[in-house]
C-alpha cells in the first residue's frame, strides 16, 4: 500500500469539517475531483457517508461516519470492508512466466506450491525497492499479482520493458491487466464467518497466503487469504459489475458488525501490524535487507541470485546493511514522517518514516530507519518533533500480534 500521512490527513479533515464551513473544506481538499478516477463503488461510498479524498490519482474514502480511531478498533474486534480497487491486479501467463518474474523479484516463485503466494519486492539494479507486491503462483504457467496504485505506471512500464527483452530471446510470457475487476479487502475476526455465508467452498481449507478461484455471491472471484492489517482476512478480486452487490451482501451478512472502512484506518492498522507503506517506509534507494524483509528473499535466491540488484542485496546479507528499519515507542506528541532520531548523546542516527497514535494500544508508535548498531530492541533514543526532543525506545515489530489463519 502506498501513500503518506493518511491517518493525519483524516484527522485534519475531520477537525476542519467540524470547525469550518464544509464547502470551503470540500473545495480545498477535493478541488481536483473532476480529474480523479473513481472506482465502481464511488457512489456507494458517498451514500454511506464516505469522506472522499484524492489518493494516487483516485477519489477514495479516507473515513466514513465513524472516526478513524473507532474504525481501527472495530476492524480488530469485528471486521472491516475496504475498497482497494485503485490497486492494480494483473496476470502473467505462459510456460516461462515464473523464470521471467524471478528476474524482477526476490521471491522463490518456482518454489511456491500451486495456489500459494507471498509478499515480495520488485528491485532495481542497485538493489532498491521499486515496489512491494503480493504474488501468487496460480499454477506453473499463471502468476497473479497486485501492485500499488501509486506505483502502477512505473511498475507496468518496468515489467513491460523487461518482458519485451525476455520475449525477444524466445521466452514465452504474456500479461493481462485486470482493469475489468474490482478489489475488496475483508479483514478482521468476522471476515471468514461472514464470507462463508456467500460461498459454497469451505474457507477453512484456505490458509494465509493461499489463493483460489471460486464463486462468491454468484460472481466468479479470485480469492486470496491475505490483507494488510495484521488480521485474518481476504482480498477479493470480483468482476466490477458485481462489486457493489458483493459489498452490500458482506455488510448484510455481518449484521452490521463489519463496517465500511477508509484509508485512514487502513494506514493505522498496517502501522500497528509493522507493515511497510511504500513511499514512506520503503523507496527506490532502500533495499529489502534494510527494510527488514530478509525473510522474503528465498533461500534458493540467496544462493543463486539472478534478480536485479542481487549483488548489492547478497552482499548486505553477508556483511549487514548500513541502516535497519525498526519500531519505536515514544512520549510526547506522536512522531511523524521525517522526525529526526538521535541517540542518547544527541547524535543523529536516523529518522521516522511512519508514526501516529495507536488506536488499539493507546500510545505512540512509529517505525523508521537507524544506523546498524542502534537497532537493537531496548535502545533508548530521542525523537525530535517541532524542534523538541522526546524520549523514545527501539522496539520489535509488529506492535499488535498478527492473527493470520495458518495450519495448526
Amino acid at each position: 500500500m502506498r501513500g503518506a500521512g493518511l491517518w493525519q490527513l483524516g484527522q485534519s479533515i475531520t477537525r476542519r469539517v467540524a470547525q469550518s464551513d464544509k464547502k470551503t473544506v470540500a473545495r480545498r481538499y477535493f478541488a481536483s475531483e473532476a480529474e480523479l478516477k473513481k472506482t465502481v463503488l464511488y457512489d456507494f461510498h458517498v451514500a454511506h457517508g464516505g469522506k472522499m479524498v484524492p489518493f494516487a490519482g483516485w477519489s477514495m474514502p479516507i473515513q466514513y461516519k465513524d472516526s478513524i480511531m473507532d474504525s481501527t478498533v472495530n476492524c480488530r474486534q469485528n471486521g472491516s470492508l475496504f475498497d482497494v480497487s485503485h490497486m492494480c491486479g494483473l496476470s502473467l501467463k505462459g510456460k516461462d512466466c515464473v523464470p521471467f518474474l524471478e528476474k524482477l523479484v526476490i521471491a522463490d516463485v518456482a518454489g511456491l506450491a500451486p495456489g500459494a503466494g507471498t509478499l515480495t519486492v520488485f528491485t532495481n539494479e542497485k538493489g532498491g525497492a521499486i515496489d512491494d507486491s503480493v504474488i501468487t503462483k496460480v499454477k506453473d504457467d499463471h502468476i497473479y499479482l497486485v501492485v500499488n496504485a501509486g506505483c502502477r505506471d512505473k511498475d507496468l512500464a518496468h515489467i513491460e520493458e523487461h518482458m519485451k527483452a525476455f520475449k525477444a530471446k524466445g521466452g514465452d510470457v504474456s500479461w493481462h491487466i485486470h482493469d475489468e475487476r474490482s478489489l475488496l479487502a475483508l479483514q478482521g475476526p468476522l471476515a471468514a464467518p461472514t464470507l462463508q455465508h456467500l460461498t459454497k467452498e469451505d474457507l477453512s481449507k484456505i490458509y494465509f497466503g493461499h489463493f483460489d478461484i471460486l464463486d462468491i455471491n454468484g460472481a466468479h472471484c479470485f480469492l486470496t487469504r491475505t490483507g494488510y492489517t495484521g488480521e485474518d482476512g481476504f482480498e477479493i478480486s470480483v468482476p466490477s459489475e458485481n462489486a457493489v452487490d458483493l459489498a452490500k451482501a458482506i455488510l448484510e451478512k455481518s449484521e452490521g458488525k463489519v463496517r465500511l472502512t477508509g484509508l485512514g484506518a487502513r494506514d493505522s492498522l498496517r502501522l500497528e501490524a509493522g507493515l511497510c507503506l511504500y513511499g514512506n517506509d520503503m523507496e527506490q534507494h532502500v533495499t529489502p535487507v534494510e527494510a527488514g524483509l530478509t525473510w522474503a528473499i528465498g533461500k534458493r535466491r540467496r544462493a543463486e541470485g539472478g534478480f536485479l540488484g542481487a549483488e548489492v542485496i547478497l552482499k548486505q546479507l553477508e556483511s549487514g546493511p548500513p541502516v535497519r528499519r525498526v519500531g519505536f515507542f515514544s512520549s510526547g506528541p506522536p512522531p511523524r514522517s521525517h522526525s529526526e532520531v538521535q541517540d542518547d548523546k544527541g547524535k543523529s542516527i536516523g529518522e521516522v518514516t511512519s508514526g501516529g497514535f495507536s488506536p488499539c494500544l493507546k500510545k505512540n508508535i512509529a517505525m523508521g530507519y537507524v544506523k546498524s548498531g542502534s537497532h537493537k530492541a531496548g535502545t533508548k533514543v530521542k525523537i525530535l518533533i517541532r524542534g523538541k526532543a522526546y524520549d523514545g525506545v527501539v522496539t520489535k515489530m509488529p506492535f499488535v500480534p498478527p492473527k493470520y489463519y495458518k495450519p495448526a
